[in-house]
Protein backbone atom coordinates (compact mmCIF):
# COMPACT_ATOMS: atom_id res chain seq x y z
CA UNK A 1 0.00 0.00 0.00
CA UNK A 2 1.06 3.60 -0.53
CA UNK A 3 2.07 5.19 2.76
CA UNK A 4 -0.37 7.80 4.03
CA UNK A 5 1.30 10.81 5.63
CA UNK A 6 -0.22 12.55 8.60
CA UNK A 7 -1.62 15.90 7.55
CA UNK A 8 0.32 18.82 9.15
CA UNK A 9 -1.50 21.42 11.17
CA UNK A 10 -3.36 23.79 8.80
CA UNK A 11 -1.57 26.98 7.87
CA UNK A 12 -3.23 30.30 8.72
CA UNK A 13 -5.08 31.92 5.85
CA UNK A 14 -5.43 35.54 4.89
CA UNK A 15 -8.64 37.06 3.57
CA UNK A 16 -7.94 39.88 1.16
CA UNK A 17 -8.36 41.44 -2.19
CA UNK A 18 -6.05 40.12 -4.84
CA UNK A 19 -2.79 41.98 -4.47
CA UNK A 20 -3.20 42.54 -0.73
CA UNK A 21 -2.57 40.29 2.24
CA UNK A 22 0.84 39.21 1.04
CA UNK A 23 3.84 38.27 3.09
CA UNK A 24 6.19 41.08 4.09
CA UNK A 25 9.04 39.77 1.96
CA UNK A 26 9.98 37.25 -0.68
CA UNK A 27 12.15 35.54 1.92
CA UNK A 28 9.12 35.01 4.15
CA UNK A 29 7.14 33.53 1.26
CA UNK A 30 10.03 31.27 0.34
CA UNK A 31 10.50 30.11 3.92
CA UNK A 32 6.81 29.37 4.51
CA UNK A 33 6.23 27.51 1.26
CA UNK A 34 9.46 25.57 1.56
CA UNK A 35 8.41 24.42 5.03
CA UNK A 36 5.05 23.31 3.71
CA UNK A 37 6.66 21.50 0.79
CA UNK A 38 9.10 19.74 3.12
CA UNK A 39 6.29 18.64 5.41
CA UNK A 40 4.48 17.07 2.47
CA UNK A 41 7.60 15.64 0.84
CA UNK A 42 7.03 17.73 -2.29
CA UNK A 43 9.31 19.83 -4.46
CA UNK A 44 7.46 23.11 -4.84
CA UNK A 45 8.95 25.66 -7.19
CA UNK A 46 9.30 28.73 -4.99
CA UNK A 47 11.64 31.66 -4.52
CA UNK A 48 12.54 34.68 -6.60
CA UNK A 49 10.47 33.66 -9.64
CA UNK A 50 7.34 33.94 -7.52
CA UNK A 51 8.14 36.99 -5.42
CA UNK A 52 5.05 39.15 -5.02
CA UNK A 53 2.58 36.29 -5.35
CA UNK A 54 -0.03 35.80 -2.62
CA UNK A 55 0.61 33.31 0.17
CA UNK A 56 -0.96 29.86 -0.17
CA UNK A 57 -4.43 29.95 1.36
CA UNK A 58 -5.02 33.66 0.79
CA UNK A 59 -8.72 34.14 -0.01
CA UNK A 60 -10.74 36.69 -1.92
CA UNK A 61 -14.47 37.37 -1.93
CA UNK A 62 -15.63 38.12 -5.49
CA UNK A 63 -18.66 40.44 -5.61
CA UNK A 64 -21.31 39.12 -8.03
CA UNK A 65 -23.74 41.91 -7.20
CA UNK A 66 -27.12 41.66 -5.54
CA UNK A 67 -25.54 40.69 -2.25
CA UNK A 68 -24.06 37.50 -3.75
CA UNK A 69 -20.36 36.68 -3.43
CA UNK A 70 -18.04 33.88 -4.50
CA UNK A 71 -14.89 32.89 -2.60
CA UNK A 72 -11.62 31.92 -4.28
CA UNK A 73 -8.47 30.51 -2.65
CA UNK A 74 -4.91 31.04 -3.86
CA UNK A 75 -2.96 27.91 -4.83
CA UNK A 76 0.78 28.33 -5.54
CA UNK A 77 2.60 26.68 -8.44
CA UNK A 78 4.04 23.26 -7.75
CA UNK A 79 4.67 19.64 -8.66
CA UNK A 80 2.41 16.64 -8.15
CA UNK A 81 1.94 13.07 -9.33
CA UNK A 82 -0.88 12.62 -11.83
CA UNK A 83 -2.73 9.35 -12.47
CA UNK A 84 -3.27 6.13 -10.52
CA UNK A 85 -1.45 2.90 -9.75
CA UNK A 86 -2.62 -0.58 -10.71
CA UNK A 87 -3.20 -1.16 -6.99
CA UNK A 88 -5.50 1.85 -6.79
CA UNK A 89 -7.48 0.82 -9.86
CA UNK A 90 -7.84 -2.70 -8.43
CA UNK A 91 -9.28 -1.22 -5.23
CA UNK A 92 -11.63 1.03 -7.21
CA UNK A 93 -13.08 -1.94 -9.08
CA UNK A 94 -13.11 -4.24 -6.04
CA UNK A 95 -15.74 -4.94 -3.41
CA UNK A 96 -15.23 -1.64 -1.54
CA UNK A 97 -14.64 0.67 -4.50
CA UNK A 98 -17.53 -0.80 -6.48
CA UNK A 99 -16.65 0.58 -9.93
CA UNK A 100 -17.02 -1.61 -13.00
CA UNK A 101 -13.70 -2.85 -14.43
CA UNK A 102 -12.82 -1.73 -17.94
CA UNK A 103 -15.10 1.32 -17.99
CA UNK A 104 -14.22 4.90 -18.85
CA UNK A 105 -13.85 5.62 -15.14
CA UNK A 106 -10.53 3.96 -14.33
CA UNK A 107 -9.00 2.88 -17.65
CA UNK A 108 -7.96 6.38 -18.92
CA UNK A 109 -6.43 7.58 -15.63
CA UNK A 110 -2.96 6.58 -16.74
CA UNK A 111 -0.06 5.38 -14.60
CA UNK A 112 1.52 7.74 -12.04
CA UNK A 113 3.63 10.39 -13.72
CA UNK A 114 5.16 13.67 -12.58
CA UNK A 115 3.36 16.85 -13.55
CA UNK A 116 3.84 20.51 -12.80
CA UNK A 117 1.52 23.48 -12.52
CA UNK A 118 3.85 26.29 -13.55
CA UNK A 119 1.79 29.27 -12.43
CA UNK A 120 -0.19 29.99 -9.30
CA UNK A 121 -3.95 30.40 -9.64
CA UNK A 122 -7.07 31.09 -7.60
CA UNK A 123 -9.63 28.27 -7.26
CA UNK A 124 -13.25 28.47 -6.20
CA UNK A 125 -13.53 27.35 -2.59
CA UNK A 126 -16.60 25.39 -3.67
CA UNK A 127 -18.50 24.49 -6.79
CA UNK A 128 -20.56 27.34 -8.22
CA UNK A 129 -23.88 27.34 -6.36
CA UNK A 130 -27.43 27.69 -7.61
CA UNK A 131 -27.59 31.19 -6.11
CA UNK A 132 -24.37 32.29 -7.81
CA UNK A 133 -25.47 30.94 -11.20
CA UNK A 134 -28.88 32.56 -10.72
CA UNK A 135 -27.17 35.92 -10.20
CA UNK A 136 -25.29 35.46 -13.50
CA UNK A 137 -28.51 34.67 -15.37
CA UNK A 138 -30.41 37.58 -13.80
CA UNK A 139 -27.77 40.12 -14.79
CA UNK A 140 -26.83 38.74 -18.21
CA UNK A 141 -30.07 37.24 -19.51
CA UNK A 142 -28.22 34.04 -20.34
CA UNK A 143 -30.21 31.04 -21.54
CA UNK A 144 -28.66 27.66 -20.74
CA UNK A 145 -28.34 24.91 -23.34
CA UNK A 146 -31.04 22.84 -21.63
CA UNK A 147 -33.47 25.80 -21.77
CA UNK A 148 -33.04 26.51 -25.48
CA UNK A 149 -35.72 25.33 -27.93
CA UNK A 150 -35.44 21.55 -28.18
CA UNK A 151 -33.03 21.47 -25.26
CA UNK A 152 -32.95 18.74 -22.64
CA UNK A 153 -30.94 17.59 -19.67
CA UNK A 154 -30.31 14.27 -17.96
CA UNK A 155 -32.24 13.92 -14.68
CA UNK A 156 -33.24 11.30 -12.14
CA UNK A 157 -36.28 9.30 -13.20
CA UNK A 158 -38.77 9.33 -10.29
CA UNK A 159 -40.35 6.11 -11.61
CA UNK A 160 -37.07 4.20 -11.39
CA UNK A 161 -37.36 1.30 -8.94
CA UNK A 162 -34.00 -0.45 -9.34
CA UNK A 163 -31.47 -1.67 -11.88
CA UNK A 164 -33.02 -5.11 -12.42
CA UNK A 165 -29.57 -6.38 -13.32
CA UNK A 166 -30.68 -10.00 -13.76
CA UNK A 167 -33.37 -9.12 -16.30
CA UNK A 168 -33.51 -5.87 -18.27
CA UNK A 169 -31.16 -3.22 -16.95
CA UNK A 170 -32.92 0.05 -16.14
CA UNK A 171 -30.87 3.16 -15.46
CA UNK A 172 -31.99 5.82 -12.96
CA UNK A 173 -31.30 8.82 -15.23
CA UNK A 174 -33.07 9.81 -18.43
CA UNK A 175 -33.22 12.75 -20.83
CA UNK A 176 -35.92 15.26 -19.94
CA UNK A 177 -37.27 18.32 -21.73
CA UNK A 178 -38.44 21.23 -19.61
CA UNK A 179 -35.86 20.60 -16.89
CA UNK A 180 -32.76 22.71 -16.27
CA UNK A 181 -30.58 24.20 -13.55
CA UNK A 182 -33.74 25.91 -12.28
CA UNK A 183 -35.49 22.57 -11.75
CA UNK A 184 -33.25 19.46 -11.91
CA UNK A 185 -36.22 17.22 -11.05
CA UNK A 186 -35.33 16.77 -7.39
CA UNK A 187 -38.01 15.61 -5.00
CA UNK A 188 -37.16 18.67 -2.88
CA UNK A 189 -36.62 22.43 -3.42
CA UNK A 190 -33.54 23.41 -5.45
CA UNK A 191 -32.02 25.74 -2.85
CA UNK A 192 -29.45 28.44 -3.59
CA UNK A 193 -26.87 26.75 -1.35
CA UNK A 194 -26.71 23.61 -3.51
CA UNK A 195 -24.14 23.26 -6.30
CA UNK A 196 -25.69 24.21 -9.61
CA UNK A 197 -26.28 21.22 -11.89
CA UNK A 198 -27.82 20.64 -15.33
CA UNK A 199 -25.36 23.15 -16.78
CA UNK A 200 -23.21 22.34 -19.80
CA UNK A 201 -19.56 23.06 -20.55
CA UNK A 202 -20.82 25.92 -22.74
CA UNK A 203 -22.87 27.30 -19.85
CA UNK A 204 -19.95 27.03 -17.43
CA UNK A 205 -17.63 28.95 -19.72
CA UNK A 206 -20.29 31.60 -20.30
CA UNK A 207 -20.45 32.16 -16.53
CA UNK A 208 -16.67 32.59 -16.44
CA UNK A 209 -16.65 35.06 -19.32
CA UNK A 210 -19.43 37.08 -17.71
CA UNK A 211 -17.49 37.23 -14.45
CA UNK A 212 -14.27 38.21 -16.24
CA UNK A 213 -16.00 41.10 -18.00
CA UNK A 214 -17.80 42.18 -14.83
CA UNK A 215 -14.58 42.30 -12.80
CA UNK A 216 -12.63 43.97 -15.60
CA UNK A 217 -15.28 46.67 -16.07
CA UNK A 218 -15.21 47.30 -12.29
CA UNK A 219 -11.41 47.66 -12.35
CA UNK A 220 -10.95 44.66 -10.06
CA UNK A 221 -9.41 42.16 -12.49
CA UNK A 222 -5.61 41.85 -12.21
CA UNK A 223 -3.70 42.30 -15.46
CA UNK A 224 -3.05 39.08 -17.32
CA UNK A 225 -5.68 37.02 -15.49
CA UNK A 226 -9.18 35.83 -16.37
CA UNK A 227 -11.93 33.73 -14.85
CA UNK A 228 -12.22 30.36 -16.56
CA UNK A 229 -12.60 26.67 -15.89
CA UNK A 230 -9.50 25.06 -14.38
CA UNK A 231 -7.40 22.93 -16.67
CA UNK A 232 -7.40 19.22 -15.95
CA UNK A 233 -3.90 19.44 -14.46
CA UNK A 234 -4.86 22.40 -12.26
CA UNK A 235 -7.93 20.53 -11.07
CA UNK A 236 -6.07 17.35 -10.09
CA UNK A 237 -3.27 19.34 -8.46
CA UNK A 238 -5.85 21.32 -6.46
CA UNK A 239 -7.78 18.16 -5.59
CA UNK A 240 -4.72 16.45 -4.12
CA UNK A 241 -4.26 19.43 -1.81
CA UNK A 242 -0.46 19.36 -1.66
CA UNK A 243 -0.26 15.75 -0.48
CA UNK A 244 1.70 12.87 -1.96
CA UNK A 245 -0.30 10.86 -4.50
CA UNK A 246 -3.13 8.88 -2.88
CA UNK A 247 -6.61 7.58 -3.68
CA UNK A 248 -8.39 10.54 -2.05
CA UNK A 249 -7.12 13.92 -0.91
CA UNK A 250 -6.98 12.72 2.71
CA UNK A 251 -5.23 9.42 1.94
CA UNK A 252 -6.04 5.88 0.83
CA UNK A 253 -8.59 4.76 3.42
CA UNK A 254 -12.25 5.22 2.55
CA UNK A 255 -13.22 5.18 6.23
CA UNK A 256 -11.26 8.38 6.81
CA UNK A 257 -13.61 10.11 4.40
CA UNK A 258 -16.57 10.02 6.80
CA UNK A 259 -17.74 13.58 7.38
CA UNK A 260 -15.68 14.86 4.43
CA UNK A 261 -17.71 14.14 1.28
CA UNK A 262 -21.10 13.33 -0.21
CA UNK A 263 -21.20 10.07 -2.17
CA UNK A 264 -23.50 7.05 -2.32
CA UNK A 265 -23.93 6.10 1.34
CA UNK A 266 -26.52 4.83 3.84
CA UNK A 267 -29.19 7.40 3.04
CA UNK A 268 -32.76 6.73 1.92
CA UNK A 269 -33.87 8.19 -1.38
CA UNK A 270 -36.58 10.85 -0.94
CA UNK A 271 -39.95 9.25 -0.22
CA UNK A 272 -38.51 5.73 -0.25
CA UNK A 273 -37.12 3.17 2.14
CA UNK A 274 -34.20 2.21 -0.03
CA UNK A 275 -30.72 3.53 -0.70
CA UNK A 276 -28.72 3.65 -3.92
CA UNK A 277 -28.30 -0.07 -4.62
CA UNK A 278 -24.63 -0.39 -5.64
CA UNK A 279 -21.42 -0.13 -3.57
CA UNK A 280 -21.56 2.68 -1.06
CA UNK A 281 -19.81 4.28 1.90
CA UNK A 282 -20.71 2.46 5.16
CA UNK A 283 -22.12 5.56 6.88
CA UNK A 284 -24.82 8.19 6.41
CA UNK A 285 -23.65 11.50 4.99
CA UNK A 286 -27.14 12.93 5.39
CA UNK A 287 -27.89 13.36 1.68
CA UNK A 288 -28.95 10.89 -0.99
CA UNK A 289 -28.73 13.65 -3.61
CA UNK A 290 -26.89 17.00 -3.49
CA UNK A 291 -25.69 18.58 -0.26
CA UNK A 292 -25.00 22.30 0.32
CA UNK A 293 -21.60 23.52 -0.87
CA UNK A 294 -18.96 23.44 1.89
CA UNK A 295 -21.44 21.54 4.07
CA UNK A 296 -18.65 19.65 5.83
CA UNK A 297 -16.68 22.79 6.76
CA UNK A 298 -13.01 22.48 7.65
CA UNK A 299 -13.14 18.68 7.66
CA UNK A 300 -14.31 18.71 4.05
CA UNK A 301 -11.49 21.00 2.89
CA UNK A 302 -8.16 19.66 1.71
CA UNK A 303 -4.62 20.95 2.34
CA UNK A 304 -5.17 23.87 -0.04
CA UNK A 305 -8.42 24.80 1.73
CA UNK A 306 -10.60 23.77 -1.23
CA UNK A 307 -13.89 22.02 -0.38
CA UNK A 308 -15.92 19.22 -1.95
CA UNK A 309 -13.29 18.08 -4.46
CA UNK A 310 -14.21 14.39 -4.05
CA UNK A 311 -17.90 13.53 -4.39
CA UNK A 312 -20.66 16.15 -4.40
CA UNK A 313 -21.10 16.70 -8.14
CA UNK A 314 -18.88 16.00 -11.12
CA UNK A 315 -16.89 19.12 -12.02
CA UNK A 316 -16.35 20.04 -15.64
CA UNK A 317 -12.88 21.33 -16.50
CA UNK A 318 -11.49 23.19 -19.49
CA UNK A 319 -9.81 20.28 -21.30
CA UNK A 320 -11.23 17.93 -23.86
CA UNK A 321 -11.07 14.22 -23.08
CA UNK A 322 -8.07 12.17 -24.17
CA UNK A 323 -8.67 8.45 -23.44
CA UNK A 324 -4.92 7.98 -23.05
CA UNK A 325 -4.84 10.13 -19.93
CA UNK A 326 -4.80 13.70 -18.64
CA UNK A 327 -2.18 16.19 -19.86
CA UNK A 328 0.07 18.62 -18.02
CA UNK A 329 -0.86 21.29 -20.58
CA UNK A 330 -4.48 21.87 -21.58
CA UNK A 331 -5.65 19.48 -24.30
CA UNK A 332 -8.16 20.39 -27.03
CA UNK A 333 -9.44 18.70 -30.19
CA UNK A 334 -11.29 20.20 -33.14
CA UNK A 335 -13.55 17.27 -34.00
CA UNK A 336 -16.20 15.85 -31.66
CA UNK A 337 -14.85 17.35 -28.43
CA UNK A 338 -15.85 15.65 -25.20
CA UNK A 339 -15.25 17.89 -22.17
CA UNK A 340 -13.67 16.25 -19.12
CA UNK A 341 -15.35 16.04 -15.74
CA UNK A 342 -13.65 15.09 -12.49
CA UNK A 343 -14.32 14.20 -8.87
CA UNK A 344 -17.36 11.92 -8.74
CA UNK A 345 -20.81 12.77 -7.39
CA UNK A 346 -23.45 12.10 -4.75
CA UNK A 347 -24.76 9.03 -6.59
CA UNK A 348 -21.41 7.43 -7.38
CA UNK A 349 -19.71 4.46 -5.77
CA UNK A 350 -16.57 5.20 -3.68
CA UNK A 351 -14.22 4.05 -6.42
CA UNK A 352 -15.48 6.82 -8.69
CA UNK A 353 -14.81 9.63 -6.20
CA UNK A 354 -11.00 9.44 -6.24
CA UNK A 355 -8.64 12.25 -7.23
CA UNK A 356 -7.53 10.45 -10.41
CA UNK A 357 -10.97 9.58 -11.81
CA UNK A 358 -11.82 11.26 -15.09
CA UNK A 359 -14.38 10.79 -17.81
CA UNK A 360 -15.47 12.52 -21.00
CA UNK A 361 -19.05 13.66 -21.39
CA UNK A 362 -20.82 13.35 -24.72
CA UNK A 363 -20.59 16.97 -25.99
CA UNK A 364 -20.06 20.62 -24.96
CA UNK A 365 -23.84 21.20 -24.76
CA UNK A 366 -24.60 18.09 -22.67
CA UNK A 367 -25.85 18.59 -19.10
CA UNK A 368 -26.80 16.31 -16.24
CA UNK A 369 -28.17 16.63 -12.71
CA UNK A 370 -24.94 15.06 -11.43
CA UNK A 371 -22.63 17.59 -13.15
CA UNK A 372 -21.56 21.06 -12.01
CA UNK A 373 -18.39 23.18 -12.08
CA UNK A 374 -16.08 25.46 -10.14
CA UNK A 375 -14.17 28.45 -11.40
CA UNK A 376 -10.50 29.33 -11.58
CA UNK A 377 -8.81 32.73 -11.82
CA UNK A 378 -5.58 32.33 -13.73
CA UNK A 379 -3.63 33.11 -16.86
CA UNK A 380 -5.39 32.62 -20.21
CA UNK A 381 -4.90 29.13 -21.62
CA UNK A 382 -3.35 28.90 -25.10
CA UNK A 383 -5.54 27.14 -27.63
CA UNK A 384 -8.77 27.43 -25.64
CA UNK A 385 -11.67 27.16 -28.12
CA UNK A 386 -13.71 30.27 -28.79
CA UNK A 387 -17.11 30.38 -27.16
CA UNK A 388 -20.41 31.80 -28.30
CA UNK A 389 -22.41 33.87 -25.86
CA UNK A 390 -26.18 34.33 -25.84
CA UNK A 391 -26.52 37.07 -23.25
CA UNK A 392 -28.53 40.22 -23.88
Amino acid sequence: MIAVMRRPEPQPTTSSRIGAGRSPSCAAVFSALTSIAAAFGLGFTTGAAHCGEPVQGTTKQVDLGGGVTLEVVYIPPGDFVMGSTAEERAWATGIEGGATPGTSRETPEGDPRPARVKHGFWMGRTEVSVGQFRRFVEESGYVSDAEKPGGWTQCFDPEWDGYHLTTEVTHPWKAMHGKSWRDPNWAFPNEDVYPVVCVSWNDDRAFCKWLTKRERDAGRLPDGLEYRLPTEAEWEYACRGGRPRAFFWWGNELEEGEGRLNISAIDFLPGRKKTWPLAKAPWSDGYSFVSPVDHYGEKGRNGFGVADMCGGVWELVLDHFDPQGAHEEAYFVEKDPRPVCRGGNYFDVPGNARCAVRLGIRSPDYSDSRDGFRICLGRPVPGEPASEGNTR
